[in-house]
C-alpha cells in the first residue's frame, strides 16, 4: 500500500512518517517549499522531540517528500489531507485549503483504481458528508464505488506527537463504505491499537467532543481560580493538588487540564471550539456552557494583566517568562504570552523582556511586538523588576531560588 500526504505540519509529518516506520511507502507534499526543502534535508521544520529521528530514519527509504503531486497520487492507495482548517471571524471552519489539497489530487484520478480520501485536518460534524462528498461528486466521482472518502481524526498532543501517533490509545476512522474501511484497517493493521470504523459524523465528532472537554476543563478551571482570588485567602494551588486526588477520576492525569492557567492556545482548542459553537448556532442552538467556555477563555487576559499590574508602575520592567502556548513545544499560535504582552502593551506597560527556552525566534516571526527578547533566563531575570509566569516550563520552578524579585505566577506552579 503505499500513501500520499497533504500538508507537512505537525499531523502531516507525523503521519507520514509514522506510516513510513511501519514499512509503507509514502508521499509528502506541502505548498510551502522551503518547509519541504528544510524536510528534504532531514531537519523538522518545528520542535518535536522523537520526530526527529524518525524522520532521518525514514527519510528516502520509505517517507518521500516531493512536489510531483501527479506521481505521487497516482501511486496511491490512500490519500491523507493534514492541512489547516482555521476558524473564521464568525467561528466557521474555513474548508479553503482542503478543497484546495482534494481538487489538485483529483486532478490525477483518472485511472480507474479505487482510491480513499481521508481527512484528517479537524472539520466539524456533518463536513465529509454535507461538504467534501458533494465536492468530490461535483468533479465527477462516485463515491463509494469509484472512490472512497473518509475521515480519521487525530488526537496528537504538540510536544508528544511521536508518541501519540505510534502508540495511540484508539483510531478513529469515520467511513460509508466496506472497501474504504478494509483499506484504512490494512493501513493500520500493523499497529497494536484499538480501531473503531464508524459513521462520518461521528468520526468528526468524536474529536470534537475531546477537545470541548479539554477546553471546558481548562476554562473551569481558570474560573475558579478567579473565583477564589476574588474571595481570598485561598491556597489556589493547593486546593487543585488536593482535587486531583479525587479517586473517580481512576488513572487518568487530570491536572494537565483541569488546573488553572493562562487559557487554552495553540492551534487546536480555540479553533475547535469556535467551529463547534458555531455549527450548533447554525443547527438552531446556543450552546450555553460551550460559549462560556470560549468567553471565559477570552477574558484570561484582561484577569491576567489587572493581576501583573496591580503593583507597579508603567516605568517598571515586565519579565515575560514562557512564549510558547504549553512547555514542550514551540508552537506561540494563539499563545496566551501574546495576548497578554499585547494587552500590557494597550494599557501603556511597553517595558517588557520576554524570554522562553525554545520559542523566542518562532514568536518574533508570528507577533511584532516592540518588546526586548532575551535567549537567557539570567539576563531577563536581572533586567525585570517583576517576573511573569506564563508558560509551566519546568526550569521556571527554580526562578525563586535565583532572584528575589516579585514573581507572578501566572501557572501556579511555584
Amino acid at each position: 500500500m503505499v500513501v500520499t500526504v497533504f500538508g507537512l505540519g505537525f499531523v502531516g509529518l507525523t503521519t507520514a512518517v509514522g506510516f513510513a516506520q511501519t514499512g509503507i511507502k509514502v508521499y509528502g507534499i506541502d505548498v510551502n517549499q522551503a518547509r519541504v526543502e528544510t524536510i528534504k534535508a532531514g531537519k523538522l521544520p518545528f520542535f518535536e522531540p522523537g520526530l526527529d529521528e524518525a524522520l532521518v530514519h525514514n527519510l528516502n527509504r520509505n517517507f518521500y517528500p516531493t512536489n510531483d503531486v501527479e506521481s505521487a497520487v497516482r501511486e496511491s492507495d490512500c490519500i491523507y489531507y493534514c492541512v489547516g482548517t482555521p476558524y473564521g471571524e464568525k467561528g466557521q471552519a474555513d474548508l479553503t485549503y482542503l478543497y484546495e489539497a482534494v481538487q489538485s489530487s483529483l486532478a490525477y484520478i483518472d485511472d480507474g483504481k479505487f482510491r480513499v480520501l481521508v481527512t484528517k485536518s479537524t472539520i466539524p460534524p456533518s463536513t465529509t458528508e454535507d461538504k467534501i462528498i458533494p465536492f468530490v461528486e461535483k468533479m465527477g466521482f462516485c463515491v463509494g464505488k469509484q472512490i472512497g472518502v473518509a475521515n480519521n481524526p487525530e488526537f496528537l498532543r504538540e510536544g508528544c506527537c511521536w508518541d501519540d501517533f505510534m502508540n495511540a490509545d484508539r483510531i478513529v476512522a469515520g467511513v460509508s463504505d466496506r472497501q474504504s474501511e478494509k483499506m484504512l484497517r490494512t493501513l493500520y493493521s500493523k499497529f497494536d491499537i484499538p480501531f473503531y470504523a464508524v459513521s462520518l459524523n461521528t468520526g468528526e465528532f468524536i474529536k470534537y467532543l475531546s477537545n470541548a472537554l479539554l477546553a471546558t476543563l481548562i476554562s473551569y478551571a481558570n474560573e475558579m481560580s478567579v473565583i477564589a482570588d476574588t474571595i481570598g485567602d485561598i491556597d489556589v494551588a493547593n486546593a487543585f493538588r488536593i482535587l486531583h486526588m479525587d479517586k473517580r477520576w481512576g488513572s487518568c492525569v487530570m491536572k494537565t487540564y483541569a488546573y488553572p492557567g493562562c487559557g487554552y492556545g495553540g492551534y487546536c482548542l480555540p479553533k475547535d471550539t469556535n467551529a463547534l459553537l458555531s455549527l450548533s448556532r447554525n443547527k438552531g442552538y446556543d450552546a450555553g456552557i460551550l460559549k462560556n467556555v470560549i468567553e471565559t477563555n477570552e477574558k484570561m487576559p484582561e484577569f491576567i494583566v489587572r493581576k501583573i499590574t496591580k503593583n507597579i508602575d508603567k516605568e517598571n520592567k515586565i519579565g515575560i517568562l514562557g512564549l510558547s502556548f504549553k512547555p514542550g513545544s514551540d508552537d506561540v499560535r494563539d499563545t496566551p504570552a501574546a495576548k497578554v504582552i499585547r494587552k500590557l502593551m494597550k494599557e501603556g506597560y511597553s517595558n517588557i523582556i520576554a524570554y522562553d527556552p525554545i520559542a523566542v525566534e518562532e514568536f518574533q516571526k508570528h507577533y511584532e511586538f516592540d518588546i526586548a527578547y532575551s535567549y537567557q533566563i539570567m539576563q531577563a531575570l536581572e533586567k525585570a523588576d517583576i517576573l511573569v509566569i506564563l508558560t509551566a516550563w519546568e526550569e521556571f520552578r527554580k526562578v525563586p531560588e535565583l532572584t528575589e524579585k516579585e514573581i507572578v505566577d501566572c501557572r501556579f506552579m511555584l
